[in-house]
């Protein structure tokens, strides 16, 4: 990745926040990184260089800054929308896949091999699939070290080191302090026996009412729920379920997790910020938006509007099904249906993976009364009556199901889109809609355009564009790669 001196030097020396996440600043003189907004004095041309990730800062010896903290910076934008090979595996390893199922594991979810993978990600991002997943390792482990009372053996562990003394040396190599050193300085008001409470940084602006009225209108009885300026849902993650309370504020997202297994984590950190487009660059966006006269008033009014994500592909796989035909309301009342008959059916436990290191001492779904959405696996083994759908519909939902419980079709953000797109067409009873919303919302691709959206439509005729679909895709290429981010205001004004 080409990092131009002089434009990262300009962006340090104005502490643009902007930059966060796009590169980081090293600084010889002192052997510590920092992000491009840190409040520290601006250090001396010769003394510093730049990288594109964290994990190459540490990789050549330095360690993180205690003021600015880098390692909890948003995620780079470019990784976030790219669909390419780096974009995908940079989803994957945030996702925690190489904490799973090691870098082979990764390798093979993209359909490379192991040498070629590390090959491109160090050329793209001065560090390997290892070094990137130790250097969340290493963030996942201060986290835990800050917000819980496990013991540091746990965390370890939890964290994905492979063992106590890796965990040591890594922590001290980082963040130039032992995990105890850590755990002195941590706040002295702690959370309830089981919960973590973190931040969840974003790029400004975030425009709050946009993001919670739209998860509120879709939202889930028992699966999710707004209270206020709060959202939260259940999480169904690769070691067990989970529940996330989501608070938004001027800064950051507050975020509090109850896990059933700690090693979830990552994962579940990983799927909030999926969730609320954390890590958009609404900026770039809002620019390229604002340029079109017919889009700019509305940019103007409601900067920050992002584009609502998923936790789970399958899950917005389903929901786009059920939602071809029918209103939100209708939509909402068959899925819950769908949800209560999977519990009480007996095959939604929670993930069926047994807990192990678990900070709650109770089911995290429990606890705070939500459940995660059913797994493909579980979808599939439904009785009919449990769908209240007509048959086609019904019958479409279980194909699905079934190739997404075998890996025949992959929904989660390190899917290749085209490919997806395709497979998902080839299942009867999904359209090209149904599958430009799932690309859009499920595997975060940012220039999804549904011109024949009736609502849609509504918003582009009050705005004073063509409402007919082809004058009005024709209209929309103006607006490309943030097409995903048009749709979501042309919603919103209908």
């Amino acid at each position: 990745m080409e990092l131009d001196f002089e434009r990262c030097y300009r962006a340090v020396d104005s502490r643009d926040q902007r930059f966060d996440g796009w590169f980081f600043t090293a600084v010889k003189s002192t052997g510590i990184y920092c992000r491009p907004s840190c409040p520290a004095m601006t250090p001396k041309r010769e003394n510093v260089t730049f990288f594109p990730s964290g994990a190459a800062a540490q990789r050549a010896g330095f360690r993180a800054c205690k003021r600015c903290r880098p390692d909890a910076v948003p995620g780079s934008p470019e990784w976030d929308v790219r669909a390419d090979l780096v974009g995908r595996a940079m989803r994957l390893i945030g996702d925690g896949v190489v904490d799973r199922d090691g870098v082979p594991g990764l390798a093979s979810r993209l359909g490379y091999t192991e040498r070629h993978l590390n090959r491109l990600l160090t050329a793209e991002l001065g560090a390997g699939p290892l070094a990137l997943a130790r250097a969340q390792r290493a963030q996942t482990a201060r986290i835990l070290i800050e917000t819980t009372d496990l013991g540091l053996a746990e965390i370890a562990f939890a964290a994905g080191f492979g063992s106590v003394r890796q965990f040591n040396d890594t922590i001290q190599e980082v963040y130039a302090q032992s995990p105890s050193g850590l755990r002195e300085r941590r706040p002295s008001v702690r959370a309830e026996a089981g919960v973590i409470n973190l931040r969840l940084a974003y790029r400004s602006p975030l425009h709050i009412p946009a993001l919670l009225d739209f998860l509120e209108m879709r939202a889930l009885p028992g699966v999710e729920e707004r209270d206020g300026e709060a959202y939260g849902r259940g999480l169904l993650l690769p070691h067990g379920s989970a529940t996330v309370v989501l608070k938004p504020t001027a800064r950051w997202v507050s975020a509090t997790l109850r896990l059933e297994d700690v090693r979830d984590l990552a994962p579940a950190v990983a799927r909030c910020r999926r969730l609320m487009d954390l890590d958009a660059d609404p900026d770039a966006v809002d620019a390229t938006l604002g340029e079109d006269p017919a889009l700019a008033a509305m940019v103007a009014a409601e900067p920050g509007v992002r584009v609502p994500r998923a936790v789970d592909g399958f899950e917005m796989a389903v929901r786009a099904i059920v939602g071809q035909q029918v209103s939100v309301a209708g939509a909402r009342t068959t899925l819950g249906r769908l949800v209560r008959a999977a519990g009480s059916s007996g095959l939604q436990s929670s993930s069926g993976v047994a807990a192990s290191g678990s900070a709650a001492s109770s089911s995290a779904s429990e606890t705070a009364g939500l459940v995660p959405f059913p797994s493909a696996a579980v979808v599939a083994d439904l009785p009919d009556k449990a769908f209240g759908m007509p048959a086609a519909r019904r019958e479409t939902i279980r194909a699905l199901a079934s190739l997404v419980a075998d890996g025949k079709i992959d929904l989660e953000p390190g899917a290749d889109r085209e490919e997806t797109v395709a497979r998902l067409r080839e299942v009867p009873g999904i359209g090209a809609w149904t599958a430009g919303y799932v690309a859009m919302r499920a595997i975060g691709d940012p220039d999804v355009f549904l011109p024949t959206d009736l609502a849609v439509r509504r918003g582009a005729a009050a705005v004073g564009l063509p409402s007919t679909p082809a004058a009005l895709e024709t209209h929309a290429e103006r607006w490309r790669p943030w097409r995903s981010y048009a749709l979501i205001r042309l919603w919103r004004a209908s």
